[in-house]
Parts: C-alpha cells; sequence; structure tokens
C-alpha cells in the first residue's frame, strides 16, 4: 500500500472540518486587498503624485522597515501593495500555521490520526492530505487575489504575481509548521515555534531591507520567506524566478518532514523528551498550575515573536519624525495608518494589528477548553474536587493572562527601541500603554470563546469566523465610508487611538464588563450542561 494511500479522502474530512473558518479567511484577505487598491489607486492619480509618495516612503527607514521597498515608483499597483506585504503577510502566514497546526500534531494529539491509521490509509496520508488542503488553499488565496486586484484597476500581470506572492506564504508557513510538528512533541509547543519563526523572518527581512539602499536590499532579506514574497516584485518587474525560491525551500521542508514523520513514534517528537522531576510540583496540584503547564510552551514561542515584532516597530517608528516636513509622505501615513499625528497613527496601527494577533492566541488558547472535553480528558480531572467552575476557569484564566503578556511584551519592545532613539525615558512607559489598552478588545474576543464553550460547545469554531469578520469591519469598513453605527460593532473600534489620543475610561471598562458577563456565561452554562463529546 502506498505511504500516501487515501490521502484523498482524508482531504475531504480536512475541507469539511475547515468549510467555515477558511473560507471565512480568504474572503477577508480578498476584500481587503481590493479596496486597499482602489482606495489608495484614487489617492494617487497622477504618475507626479505616486513619484513623490515613493520617493518619500524609500527615503524613509521607518517605513521600509515595515512595508518594505517601492520598487517602481510611477506603477499605482507598487503603492497599493505596500501596505499588504509588511504586517498582512505575517497574518496570512499566522492562518497557515493555525490550519496546519490543527490538521497535523493537533489531530495526532488528540488520538485521531491513530485510529484513522488504523483503517486503509497510508503512513503519511494524513501529513499529505494536509500538504494538498494547504496547496489549495493557497492557490484559491492566490487566484481570488489576484482576480479582485485586478478588478480593482490593477495590472493583470502584476495582480498574478501578487497572488502568487501570497500562495508562497501559504505554503512556506506550512511546511515550516509541518517541520516543526514533527519535532515538538505537542501542538502548543508546535505553534508556539512555528509562531517564533514567522516572528524571525519578519525581523529578518526588516532588518534586509532597511540596511540595504536604493532599493536593494542585504542578504538578510533573502533569508525570509517574507522577504522572497517582496522579491517578486509584482507590478515592478514581475520577477517570476523569486517564485522557485519559495517553492523549492516549501518542497525541501515538507520532504524534510516526511522523512522525519518516519522515524519517530506515533505522538511523540523528534526532540527527546527531558526527563521530568520525581514528584510533581505543587502548582500542579490546582486547575490553573495544569493548565499552565500545558500551554506554557505555546505562549513562550508567540512571546517570541511578539517581542521580536514589538523591537522592529518601535525602530520603525523611531524614524518617522523626519516626516513631519514632507506634505506627501504625511498623506501616505495618513492612508495607511490613520488621521493623527505621523507617528501617533502609524504606532496606533501598528498595535491594532498586533491586536488581532493577540486576538487569534486568546482564541486558540480558549479553545482548548473544547479540545480537552472532546478529547476526553476533562473527565477525569471533573471527577476530582477541581469542580467544573475551576477547571473551566484554569484554560480561560491561562488565556486572558496570556492576550496580556504578549501585548506586553509586544509594547516593551516597541518601548525599548523607540525610547533608545529618542532619548526619552517616558516614550518607553506610553508605548507600553498604547499596547495594552487594546486588551478589552482581545479579552471579548476571548471571553466569546468560552461563551461559546458553555452554551454552544458544538460552535466554539465560529470564535476564528467572527475574528475574520470584526477584522474586515475595522480595516476595509474605513475605506469604503460604512456608518460608524456599523463600524462601533467591533470592539476594536471603542479602543483609544494610542499613542497621542484621548483615553475615556468609559469604553473600556464598557468592553472589560463585556468580557466579563460573556466569560461568566460560558462558566455558568458549561456547569449545566452535559460534557458534550
Amino acid at each position: 500500500m502506498s505511504a500516501i494511500a487515501n490521502s484523498g479522502k482524508l482531504v475531504r474530512l480536512a475541507l469539511r472540518r475547515d468549510r467555515i473558518v477558511l473560507p471565512a479567511w480568504l474572503v477577508v484577505f480578498v476584500l481587503f486587498a481590493a479596496v486597499n487598491a482602489a482606495a489608495v489607486a484614487d489617492l494617487y492619480p497622477s504618475v507626479a503624485s505616486r513619484v513623490q509618495a515613493a520617493g518619500a516612503s524609500n527615503s524613509t527607514p521607518s517605513l521600509v522597515m515595515l512595508y518594505g521597498w517601492i520598487y517602481d515608483p510611477t506603477a499605482i499597483g507598487a503603492i497599493a501593495i505596500l501596505k499588504l506585504g509588511g504586517p498582512y503577510a505575517a497574518l496570512v502566514g499566522v492562518l497557515a500555521i493555525i490550519l496546519t497546526n490543527r490538521h497535523t500534531r493537533s489531530e495526532e494529539e488528540a488520538g485521531r490520526l491513530e485510529l484513522i491509521g488504523s483503517t486503509v490509509v497510508g503512513r503519511h496520508s494524513a501529513l499529505a492530505a494536509t500538504m494538498f488542503t494547504m496547496v489549495g488553499a493557497g492557490v484559491v488565496l492566490g487566484l481570488a487575489t489576484a482576480a479582485a486586484l485586478a478588478a480593482a484597476g490593477l495590472p493583470v500581470a502584476g495582480s498574478v504575481a501578487f497572488g502568487a506572492a501570497w500562495t508562497g506564504l501559504v505554503l512556506v508557513f506550512s511546511a515550516v509548521t509541518a517541520f516543526i510538528a514533527q519535532l515538538a512533541q505537542s501542538s502548543r509547543t508546535a505553534t508556539g515555534l512555528s509562531v517564533l519563526a514567522l516572528g524571525v523572518a519578519f525581523v529578518l527581512r526588516a532588518v534586509g531591507d532597511v540596511t540595504g539602499h536604493d532599493r536593494h536590499p542585504t542578504f538578510l532579506t533573502w533569508l525570509s520567506p517574507i522577504g522572497w514574497a517582496q522579491q517578486v516584485r509584482p507590478y515592478a518587474g514581475d520577477r517570476w524566478w523569486v517564485l522557485l525560491i519559495t517553492l523549492g525551500f516549501s518542497v525541501l521542508l515538507y520532504a524534510a518532514a516526511y522523512v522525519l514523520a518516519s522515524r519517530r513514534d506515533l505522538g511523540a517528537g523528534i526532540l527527546p523528551d527531558r526527563p521530568g522531576r520525581a514528584t510533581a510540583s505543587k502548582a500542579l496540584r490546582s486547575p490553573v498550575g495544569l493548565a499552565w503547564r500545558l500551554q506554557r510552551n505555546a505562549l513562550y514561542g508567540w512571546a517570541g515573536g511578539f517581542l521580536l515584532m514589538g523591537l522592529v516597530f518601535g525602530s520603525a517608528a523611531s524614524g518617522f519624525g523626519e516626516l513631519l516636513n514632507s506634505p506627501s509622505a504625511k498623506q501616505l501615513i495618513t492612508a495607511l495608518g490613520g488621521e493623527k499625528g505621523v507617528t501617533e497613527a502609524f504606532m496606533a496601527a501598528v498595535f491594532g494589528i498586533v491586536a488581532v494577533i493577540a486576538s487569534a492566541y486568546g482564541i486558540s488558547a480558549a479553545l482548548h477548553l473544547r479540545g480537552e472535553e472532546s478529547e476526553l480528558r476533562a473527565e477525569p480531572l471533573l471527577a476530582t474536587r477541581a469542580g467544573r467552575v475551576r477547571w473551566a476557569w484554569s484554560h480561560t484564566f491561562v488565556a486572558l493572562a496570556g492576550t496580556t503578556v504578549l501585548l506586553l511584551v509586544n509594547g516593551i519592545g516597541a518601548g525599548i527601541t523607540y525610547a533608545a532613539h529618542t532619548g526619552d525615558g517616558a516614550d518607553f512607559g506610553r508605548l507600553i500603554v498604547a499596547a495594552l489598552v487594546q486588551l478589552p478588545a482581545v479579552w471579548v474576543l476571548t471571553g466569546f470563546v468560552v461563551a461559546l464553550f458553555g452554551l454552544l460547545p458544538r460552535l466554539t469554531v465560529l470564535g476564528w469566523v467572527v475574528l475574520a469578520a470584526l477584522v474586515a469591519l475595522s480595516e476595509v469598513g474605513p475605506l469604503v465610508k460604512l456608518d460608524k453605527t456599523v463600524l462601533d460593532v467591533s470592539p476594536f473600534a471603542h479602543i483609544p487611538k494610542l499613542p497621542g489620543g484621548d483615553v475615556t475610561v468609559a469604553p473600556l471598562a464598557i468592553l472589560v464588563g463585556v468580557a466579563a458577563v460573556l466569560v461568566a456565561a460560558g462558566l455558568v452554562g458549561f456547569r449545566r450542561r452535559d460534557i458534550a463529546p
């Protein structure tokens, strides 16, 4: 029997499981790309205005660090995709990481791969099915994005090149996650390490671009998958050959994952287990201590990625003061980040993106409640004195505290590099506050998942759909000038635009109250319902 026998059936199973989450996120990415392209095209209708804006961006190390170079100053497409090539490329990577881990290490950890393996499937069918699923998802994302950009009036060839670059991002970070899943011993650790790898890729691209000159990045950019996507240079030459690097790297890592999968036992990782203590620590006597032990490795990886991104963002923000005398640069930054001062608009936009990624962690951590229940690991604990509410609260607490840690380390990283440049120690605290002020909105999404777990456990996957909808509302809504009443549906719309904005306590207090009500509803609902498989 072939090592990948009947993998097609597993592909159909994976697509069925992702039938809600995957389409929702694909629609968000495609919609944002199209609307953003149309908005930028209206902002810079003439070649002279494009050249002026591109010159301002390329001469500003801070913008180059965050978004990369504009390789053709005369092409409206090259300017239109500027925002899509930096932080939003990282979001594409996050999606690939979460979905790949869901169908590899998470399935193995839950014991479902062992059950599937007892049927007529090959040894590597599950891994092959994951690869085929992610390749299909990447191709659909690329084609749909290319069609949307072309429909927005951008050149077809450049649109296809950009779509192919996003396809490459999905393939690379899916392959990275599949490879790490063979090394790690748990799905949480695999996710954390994959996010850390994404953070390293973002930093390498940023440093490689900013240390280059005249649109020529250094070799560091060529060490980053995000850098490869940008070096395709859509609308600025369309260097198709760069896609061969992405494809080759993805094939190599997937092949390595197959080799490693053949050399380890089911449920084990290539990296050896560290010998534990002879007796359990006192911390494991409580549900919170156990939840922390189960999720800490994932949090470490996420925190490392957030710290790296914070260091890059703070360093990028430190150079925005030089733009104050450039009207065209001000116009460009306003289009990218908001309507406040240059630096403040930039940092407010960045922390908004960081909050979305932190929300992804919060949702993922809260979903462990459903995972522990459906995988029958909750019942033995609930048979002890732990109690339902204490057990459910343990993972909820880790999710809420984990999002706090992520935003804190991101603010610390940004504060360190920004304050080092300005020489004003107060800036360190200001950026930490600007990062942490996002917490109430992040907690609302985490609380929403907890509420679903307690009241409608089979619908917990809707947490990802709601996050996708809110991202679309926050990013696309202002561009298409939706009514403020509609925009206010998003909890992120009520967060003060710090640094530089005014802080009103009432909206933050209301968001915290909403999060508390959602968490309470979830805990009470779980206490009153039956354990659901």
